[in-house]
């Protein structure tokens, strides 16, 4: 399903591009994100946009077909495990992500690890276009899944800290205010192309002022050695009523192991 270079590029660099692996998906995810856009969920944002429209959800996916069918029909599961390097892949959650034509907003440089309650290394997102993207694709930084600490988490809003408290964090990078210091990677994509990177892999999105629209479903999963872990606040997704403990595995009722090798 993935070739060896693709799968040793990932454990290297955080994040790899596979051409055309869900070419033959992007109808049902192209119903599933105007299904999700016309019947938002209870996490749906705005994103504070003064221009355009910045549109994103996440956790939807017991409720929008086309999107529990990609989760259990697509090679998504398998690719994950190999990609991983783990006998399982348990699907996490789902995240739409819509930038609408004129809007200049960036998606601002993050980890997505300190938001979320899981710990492991085995873990990876998949980032799927359903419009050409150029200037306004997935920028990663390669090798940051390996630094030493984790990156502070903001409000996409305000950018205030994300959790209360003094936190062992890194300051949020600036690549392009730091010529040279980070090796990013961005790929021009077209529908059905996938990014698949590591949930440590701090990353990023330019904004979208041009004359399309820019669609993406993204869809991350986690390997063997995922762990629940308690975090100073709410975390995003919260999945309230989880009641799940610090070093659990994630319950399998909320987060089915799709694939076993």
């Amino acid at each position: 399903m993935i070739t060896e270079q693709k799968i040793n590029e990932f454990q290297r660099d955080g994040a790899t591009c596979i051409r055309g692996a869900f070419k033959d998906w992007v109808d049902v995810m192209a119903v599933g994100v105007e299904r999700n856009m016309a019947e938002p969920g209870q996490y749906a944002s705005e994103n504070a946009v003064t221009k355009g429209r910045f549109f994103d959800d996440y956790c939807n996916w017991t409720r929008i077909p086309e999107f529990e069918r990609i989760v259990r029909e697509s090679p998504m599961a398998e690719i994950a495990a190999q990609v991983m390097q783990s006998r399982s892949a348990q699907f996490f959650h789902d995240h739409v992500l819509v930038k609408e034509s004129g809007t200049p907003k960036p998606t601002p440089w993050h980890q997505d690890g300190p938001y979320y309650f899981v710990e492991g290394e085995q873990t990876v997102s998949f980032w799927v276009p359903l419009d050409p993207v150029d200037t306004a694709s997935l920028r990663l930084i390669a090798g940051s899944h390996h630094w030493d600490k984790p990156v502070r988490p903001v409000s996409w809003a305000d950018n205030s800290d994300f959790y209360e408290g003094d936190q062992e964090w890194i300051e949020v990078p600036d690549p392009d205010g730091d010529d040279g210091e980070y090796d990013v990677r961005e790929w021009a994509m077209q529908p059905g192309d996938a990014v698949l990177f590591d949930y440590r892999t701090v990353h990023g999105a330019r904004g979208n002022p041009g004359g399309a629209r820019r669609r993406a479903l993204s869809m991350r999963w986690v390997g063997d050695d995922a762990r629940f872990i308690e975090r100073p606040g709410r975390t995003s997704p919260p999945f309230p009523g989880h009641d799940m403990v610090a070093g659990q595995r994630l319950r399998e009722d909320w987060f089915p192991v799709i694939w076993k090798g």
